[in-house]
C-alpha cells in the first residue's frame, strides 16, 4: 500500500461546514478540493444557499468547489446553473444525471459544457450514464464525473470493475476527471487511485484516519485489546469475584 505522501488521487473535502472548509485550507495540504449537495447544506443548518456559497468559495481559497443545482425542470436547472457559475471562483455546477423523472440531463449538459461552464455531472451509479455523460461533455471544458462507488457498493455489487470501466470511457476526455464519491472507509482512496479515478471525496470521519495508514498491525491489535480492558474497568463489568492476592507463605 502506498503512503499518504505518495497519493497521485485528489482528495476533496465532502460536507457543508465552514469551520471545517477553513480548517481544511489551513492544516490540510492533502485536500485540494470541496464538494457539497443539497442534503448536506440542510443537515448543516444552512439556510440561504447563495449567501453560504460564496463564503465557502471565499474560504476555499482558490482550490475546486462543486455546488449542485435542485430544481427539477431543466429550463430553471439551467438558471440556477448560469447563476452559481457567476458567482467565481474555481467553482463547478453540480447537475444531476437525471431529474427526478429518470429524463437524463445530457442535453443540459452538452449546452452548458459547450459554453465553457465547468460541470460536476453527479448521482451515477452506471457505466452507461458516463458514457451518456462523457459524449455530451466538451472535450475543452474542465468536468468531473462523479460515479457514487459507495452506494454501488451498498448495494452488493463490487465497485472496483465499474469505476475501472468509467475510468476508461473518459480515456477521451482529458479534461474530464473521474470522482469516487460516497467512500465508505479508508480503503477506499487507495482503491479508486487504483482503478484511475482522478478525485475521491472524503468525510471528516474517513479523513481521521489517514494517520492510521502504514501502521503496525500488531501495534494495532494490542491498542485494541487495551482499549477492550480499558472501557470494561471503566464500566464497572464485573462477571466472577476478583482473585484475593495470597501471602508468601
Amino acid at each position: 500500500m502506498p503512503k499518504v505522501q505518495s497519493l497521485r488521487i485528489k482528495l476533496f473535502l465532502d460536507g457543508a461546514e465552514l469551520q471545517s472548509m477553513k480548517e481544511a485550507v489551513a492544516s490540510n495540504p492533502l485536500i485540494r478540493g470541496f464538494t457539497t449537495n443539497p442534503t448536506l447544506m440542510r443537515k448543516a443548518g444552512v439556510t440561504d444557499y447563495a449567501s453560504f456559497a460564496r463564503e465557502a468559495i471565499a474560504a476555499v481559497g482558490g482550490r475546486s468547489i462543486s455546488f449542485e443545482v435542485f430544481s427539477d425542470d431543466f429550463d430553471t436547472m439551467e438558471r440556477e446553473a448560469r447563476e452559481i457559475h457567476t458567482w467565481g471562483g474555481n467553482t463547478y455546477v453540480k447537475i444531476p444525471v437525471t431529474n427526478t423523472k429518470g429524463i437524463s440531463s445530457a442535453p443540459l449538459v452538452r449546452k452548458l459544457s459547450a459554453e465553457g461552464i465547468p460541470l460536476n455531472v453527479t448521482a451515477i451509479l452506471t457505466a452507461a450514464q458516463v458514457r451518456e455523460v462523457a459524449a455530451a461533455l466538451a472535450v475543452k471544458t474542465p468536468s468531473i464525473v462523479s460515479v457514487f462507488a459507495g452506494r454501488i457498493a451498498d448495494s452488493g455489487v463490487d465497485p472496483m470493475p465499474i469505476m475501472r470501466e468509467c475510468a476508461g470511457v473518459l480515456g477521451n476526455r482529458p479534461k474530464a476527471e473521474l470522482l469516487w464519491a460516497s467512500p465508505r472507509e479508508l480503503l477506499n482512496i487507495f482503491q479508486a487511485e487504483e482503478v484511475g479515478c482522478h478525485i475521491i471525496t472524503a468525510t471528516k470521519d474517513v479523513l481521521a484516519k489517514l494517520s492510521l495508514v502504514g501502521k503496525d498491525l500488531s501495534q494495532y491489535s494490542l491498542e485494541t485489546v487495551q482499549m477492550f480492558h480499558r472501557d470494561a474497568h471503566a464500566a464497572g463489568y464485573q462477571l466472577v469475584p476478583p482473585i484475593k492476592a495470597t501471602s508468601a507463605a
